[in-house]
């Protein structure tokens, strides 16, 4: 019998605070009104956001609709925008604060399950990028000249 190999990763949630997302993909069901957007944070942090845009008999979920069209015009910077094609969403930044909010389970009774909530978008120009660390520096090389150093100041200034 196959032996199979299992992961070391385990399923972390995101902490509480301020973070920056890059949305990663957007897959939407016209038919049936389902948008599942895709984030990731800087460090790998990975968050789904999920947006019914249509109630069980079709119509229009207005409070969805809303939710979604602000963070979409948020993500895009663009408060102008009257409509989209989802997929105009990835490779876009936001900023959210996250919050956790632990409900009781409906599965077990003794158990409690914690959900991460974005609240508090706001516009993000992305993940500030490190600064490439200096070069280090030259050594300069003393010569000594009739038994006094010379500095080379060619190396010494690059």
């Amino acid at each position: 019998m196959a032996k199979i190999g299992l992961s070391e990763g385990t399923f972390t949630l995101i902490p509480e605070g301020t973070h920056i997302f890059k949305i990663t993909g957007v897959s939407y069901k016209e038919d049936f009104g389902k948008m599942e957007v895709k984030m990731e944070t800087q460090d790998g942090l990975k968050h789904t956001e999920r947006f019914s845009l249509l109630s069980s008999n079709g119509d229009t979920n207005q409070g969805a609709l809303n939710a979604f069209s602000y963070f979409a015009k948020t993500a895009l910077n663009n408060f102008e925008l009257k409509e989209i094609d989802h997929e105009d969403l990835v490779g876009h930044f936001i900023e959210c604060d996250v919050e956790h909010d632990v409900q009781p389970s409906n599965k077990n009774s003794n158990k409690t399950v914690t959900f991460v909530r974005l609240a508090d978008k706001r516009v993000s120009a992305g993940w500030e990028e490190a600064a490439p660390a200096p070069a280090p520096a030259k050594k300069a090389e003393v010569k000594t000249e009739g038994g006094k150093p010379k500095v080379d100041l060619k190396a010494l200034l690059g």
